[in-house]
């Protein structure tokens, strides 16, 4: 069963901020919630930095609708090497 809770520390103390429909005594393993990620810098500059990469491709068209790519993959229809190396580019940076 997966059930996200939303609360907050009031008093030192977890407070729900909607009730929630469990039996008493219920245990519940409770992970903080962060905003950041476990990239480090100079992934994350690749990272950036490849996403830029394909923005300009996308910009610069023609572009390979993801949906077309996928379905030719699960197809296993051949691309033609200029297609191929795109999408490679694309999944590798």
């Amino acid at each position: 069963m997966t059930l996200t809770l939303i609360a907050r520390v009031r008093d030192g103390r977890l407070v729900l901020d909607e009730p929630v429909d469990l039996p008493e005594g219920t245990e519940l393993e409770l992970v903080p919630a962060h905003d950041d990620d476990d990239l480090e810098d100079d992934d994350r500059a690749r990272l950036h930095a490849a996403l830029a990469r394909s923005a300009q491709q996308f910009r610069n068209g023609p572009g390979l609708a993801a949906d077309d790519v996928l379905r030719d993959i699960d197809a296993g229809k051949a691309r033609s090497a200029t297609a191929n190396r795109a999408y490679v580019s694309l999944v590798l940076n």
